[in-house]
């Protein structure tokens, strides 16, 4: 998680202390603490959680506990919750702005759009309910006027759709500089998410078999 975190600055998708991240484990969760930089934390300083809202150790969790802990209460498939002040996602998160499928990309959040919540004051049970309706059929969202949140089944998994997220939005924010783009249809999206899923599984994109599919000799 601390190597993570660390990766989550360097790639330049957050800044100083800003954003957190939790884990599940077998007690409940581990989420970074509030307020300490990341190339001072330590795997000591992680926060051990519990989904009653308790918590051990001297170190406080983040201030936006209530939104980890909803979401992986709520989210089976789920192992890890990512946040962060990503700056081109968070320019589309201050003007409200959900990201539609401009670019086929976006259906690595999983549908055909990566919404954005309604805003919410950090830190509040409103703003964990905003999140967990924006997540819904979804592994990330924008945060009105705050950011991102991207999930996955592993910390790396998560950063990796963050970075994403943040490359679909610096694209979405450029193009809308030209005018509204042109949008995917639902139909081909649903071709689009299925692709994705078929290359999760190990398997060739095109099961079909309408178009040619790459063949191992033999």
């Amino acid at each position: 998680m601390v190597a993570i975190c660390r990766r989550m600055n360097a790639s330049g998708i957050n800044q100083g202390t800003a954003g957190n991240m939790s884990v599940r484990n077998p007690k409940g969760f581990l989420i970074t603490p509030t307020s300490l930089p990341y190339d001072v934390m330590q795997p000591k300083d992680l926060v051990q959680m519990y989904f009653d809202g308790s918590y051990e150790g001297e170190r406080r969790p983040s201030s936006e506990w209530r939104f980890h802990r909803d979401i992986l209460a709520s989210r089976q498939d789920i192992e890890c919750v990512l946040h962060c002040h990503s700056v081109y996602a968070t320019t589309l998160a201050v003007h409200h702005k959900t990201i539609p499928s401009f670019h086929y990309m976006t259906g690595v959040a999983g549908g055909t759009t990566i919404r954005c919540a309604r805003y919410a004051t950090f830190g509040t049970q409103a703003l964990s309910d905003a999140a967990i309706e924006a997540l819904q059929d979804r592994l990330a969202c924008l945060l009105g006027q705050h950011g991102q949140i991207s999930l996955g089944t592993t910390p790396a998994a998560a950063l990796a759709l963050a970075i994403e997220v943040e490359t679909l939005s610096r694209l979405y924010v450029q193009a809308l500089t030209l005018g509204e783009p042109p949008i995917l249809d639902d139909e081909e999206m649903a071709r689009v998410i299925q692709q994705m899923k078929n290359m999760s599984y190990g398997m060739a994109p095109d099961l079909g078999g309408v178009n040619d599919t790459a063949k191992r000799r033999q």
